[in-house]
C-alpha cells in the first residue's frame, strides 16, 4: 500500500497567486482616530513628538530645496513627500545603532536620527564641509556615525549589500540589525531577489522595506507586476512577511519594532510592504502630471500621513497648535539661513580629488592630479571654480606661462 502525506496530492491541481490576499495592519482612521481593536505600540510622548518633529522637518526641507532647485540655486532634488510616515516611523522602531541602507527617499530616518541642517545643505552643495567631498551628487547622503550607508544611484544595489551587513552583524553577536529601504520598482530587479535569497538562506537578521508608492518614476504597479504586491514574493523565500499601510505611522512603527525583534532575536529576514503614496514629483526632473491624475492626486492628499499622525497627537494632548505654528517658523528660518552659508562655501580642495581610495595616494593618481593641476592653471577662465579649487582665490588670471603646478 502507498503512504501518503497531506502535503501530497494526486491530481494535477494547480494553484495561482492570485487566490490569496495578504491583508494590510492599520491601526489609524483617516481622521487620526485609533481603530476599535487595533493593535497599536506603545509609543510615549517624547518619542511620538520627536518622530512628529522630524516629519515636519522633513516636510519643510523638502518644499525650501525644491523651491531652491527651481530658482536654479541646486542642481536637483527628490523629495520625500507623502511618505514620512513610512520613513521615520520605520527608522523610529529601530535601536539607533542599527544599520540603514536606503534608497534616495528617505531622508527623513536620516533626520530623525540627528543629521543637521547644516549638514544637509553642505552635501546638497557639494561644498568643502561635504562629507562626500562633492563627489556625489545631491541627496546622496552618508553618515558614518548615525549609521547610515551612503546612498548610491544604481536602483536597487543596497538590497544584497544589506544581506551582506546584515550576516557580519549576525556574526558579530552584537544584537543589531540592518533595515534596507526600497521601492515596489526596485523590487523588478535582480538584486531585490539575490538579495532575499542569501539571507534567507544565511539567516541574516535583515529588514526589507519596500515603499510601494503604486509608481517606478512614472510606471505604474499595474505594469510593473501581476501578483497581489510585493509581499508574497516572501513567501518563495520562506521568510515572515507583513503588509502594512504606510501612512499610518503607528501601524509602520508597530510592525517595524516585531520585524526587528524576529530579525535579532531569531536571526530571521522579514520583509514589509508599506502601502504609501509619492505626492510629489519623483524628482525635480519629473512632471507627474504625464502618467497621474490630479484626482488620483487629491484623494491621496486627504490620506496626508503627516495629518493624521498630527490629529493624533493633538488628541492625546502632545501637541498644540501655537507649538506647530512655531515649529514651522523655524525650521523655515533655519533651512534658508543654513542654504545661504552652504552654497556660499567653497567647493572641497582639488588634492582631495585622489584621496580616500588608497590608504597613500598612488604614483599614477599623483601624476594624473599634477596634470590636471596644470591645465586649469592653464584655462583658469574655462573653469568657474578653477580659481578656488587650486587656492588662488577668486581673482586669479590666466597665465598661460605656467606649465606645472
Amino acid at each position: 500500500m502507498t503512504m501518503t502525506t497531506a502535503h501530497e496530492i494526486h491530481t494535477p491541481d494547480f494553484l495561482s497567486g492570485h487566490e490569496v490576499k495578504i491583508p494590510t495592519y492599520r491601526v489609524l482612521s483617516q481622521d487620526g482616530s485609533q481603530i476599535e481593536g487595533a493593535e497599536g505600540p506603545n509609543l510615549d510622548r517624547d518619542k511620538a513628538r520627536r518622530i512628529y518633529q522630524a516629519m515636519i522637518g522633513t516636510r519643510v526641507l523638502d518644499e525650501r530645496m525644491m523651491s531652491a532647485q527651481r530658482q536654479g540655486r541646486l542642481s536637483f532634488y527628490m523629495q520625500c513627500t507623502g511618505e514620512e510616515a513610512a520613513v521615520i516611523g520605520a527608522a523610529a522602531a529601530l535601536d539607533d545603532a542599527d544599520m540603514i541602507m536606503a534608497q534616495y527617499r528617505e531622508q527623513g530616518a536620516l533626520l530623525y536620527r540627528g543629521f543637521s541642517i547644516d549638514e544637509f545643505m553642505n552635501q546638497l552643495f557639494g561644498n568643502d564641509l561635504d562629507y562626500g567631498k562633492g563627489r556625489q551628487m545631491p541627496i546622496h547622503y552618508g553618515s558614518r556615525k548615525l549609521h547610515y550607508m551612503t546612498i548610491s544611484s544604481p536602483l536597487a544595489t543596497q538590497i544584497p549589500q544589506a544581506a551582506g551587513y546584515a550576516y557580519g552583524q549576525k556574526l558579530a553577536g552584537d544584537g543589531l540589525c540592518t533595515l534596507v529601504f526600497f521601492g515596489e520598482g526596485a523590487a523588478s530587479e535582480g538584486d531585490f531577489h539575490a538579495g532575499l535569497n542569501m539571507a534567507a538562506v544565511h539567516e541574516a537578521p535583515v529588514i526589507f522595506f519596500c515603499r510601494n508608492n503604486g509608481y517606478a518614476i512614472s510606471t505604474p504597479s499595474s505594469e510593473q507586476y501581476a501578483g497581489d504586491g510585493i509581499a508574497p514574493r516572501a513567501f518563495g523565500y520562506g521568510m515572515h512577511v507583513i503588509r502594512v499601510d504606510g501612512n499610518d505611522l503607528l501601524a509602520v512603527y508597530r510592525a517595524t519594532q516585531d520585524a526587528r525583534r524576529i530579525a535579532v532575536e531569531q536571526n530571521k529576514p522579514v520583509l514589509i510592504e508599506a502601502m504609501t503614496y509619492r505626492l510629489a514629483a519623483h524628482s525635480s526632473s519629473d512632471d507627474p502630471s504625464g502618467y497621474r491624475s490630479k484626482k488620483e492626486e487629491e484623494i491621496w492628499r486627504e490620506k496626508d500621513p503627516v495629518l493624521r499622525f498630527r490629529t493624533w497627537l493633538t488628541a492625546q494632548g502632545w501637541w498644540s497648535d501655537d507649538e506647530e505654528k512655531s515649529l514651522q517658523e523655524s525650521l523655515r528660518r533655519e533651512v534658508l539661513e543654513t542654504l545661504k552659508r552652504a552654497e556660499k562655501r567653497p567647493p572641497p580642495p582639488l588634492e582631495s580629488l585622489v584621496t580616500d581610495v588608497y590608504a597613500e595616494v598612488t604614483p599614477a593618481l599623483q601624476g594624473q592630479l599634477e596634470e590636471l593641476t596644470a591645465h586649469i592653471r592653464r584655462y583658469p577662465d574655462a573653469y568657474p571654480k578653477g580659481a578656488r579649487l587650486l587656492g588662488l582665490g577668486d581673482d586669479a588670471t590666466r597665465d598661460d606661462s605656467q606649465g606645472g603646478i
